[in-house]
């Protein structure tokens, strides 16, 4: 069953751009790189960028047991989780019309930190293989002091939309025949070749995920 869907997740601006179905919004999770956790803290407010991971109906986040951010989770403040994929550039007649093509997710709610071992193990692992599938069965795993000395908190997908503009520029009438160019210039994240460590045991070639990030992940995109 879809989600109820909030008036603080409700997509306003643009209301047709707003996605409230699960599979939407796990999708633009599953591949940004990246989120922005929003809290009040002290009475100041802070949007701090950091790894995420989806596991089920629930987001991961983790650091360091020092972290301010996940003291101030800890203590169940309401939090917002927003993450962003650019997919192009829209490039319009007019500047009005200027825009940008994304997917966007957000969350809201309040995180709980994880003190069951086997969890939080397992969201170490998301948090490894969403950056690299097929990292995790290769790695050393955490060892214990290393597991004490990492806080990881859960969010659960309770309240959340997604918002997702595509297509070309909405120039219209008179501005149609403005002697400009227009259209999309389409952005991505790619891999790059791989760098070895320099202290890396000589004879260790790179993995085939390595060699090929892109299509490990858009394998594990599938997948999911």
């Amino acid at each position: 069953m879809p989600n109820p869907v909030t008036d603080r997740v409700r997509v306003r601006r643009h209301p047709e751009r707003g996605a409230y179905d699960r599979a939407t919004v796990d999708s633009i999770l599953d591949e940004a790189l990246v989120c922005h956790l929003g809290f009040v803290h002290d009475g100041q407010p802070y949007v701090i960028p950091t790894l995420h991971a989806r596991v089920g109906d629930t987001v991961y986040v983790h650091g360091s047991a020092a972290s301010r951010m996940l003291r101030t989770l800890a203590a169940g403040v309401p939090v917002c989780l927003t993450v962003t994929i650019v997919d192009g550039l829209v490039l319009a007649r007019t500047a009005y019309n200027q825009s940008a093509n994304y997917r966007s997710a957000i969350v809201l709610g309040t995180a709980r930190l994880v003190d069951d071992p086997d969890e939080k193990l397992r969201a170490l692992e998301a948090f490894t293989e969403q950056l690299v599938p097929g990292r995790w069965a290769e790695v050393r795993p955490p060892s214990a002091s290393e597991l004490k000395a990492t806080t990881v908190a859960a969010l659960p997908l309770e309240e959340c939309s997604a918002k997702v503009r595509s297509g070309q520029p909405g120039d219209s009438g008179g501005d149609l025949d403005y002697p400009v160019w227009a259209g999309v210039v389409p952005l991505a994240v790619r891999a790059g070749k791989p760098v070895p460590a320099p202290d890396l045991t000589a004879g260790l070639e790179p993995p085939a995920y390595a060699l090929d990030l892109d299509a490990a992940r858009a394998a594990r995109h599938s997948a999911s």
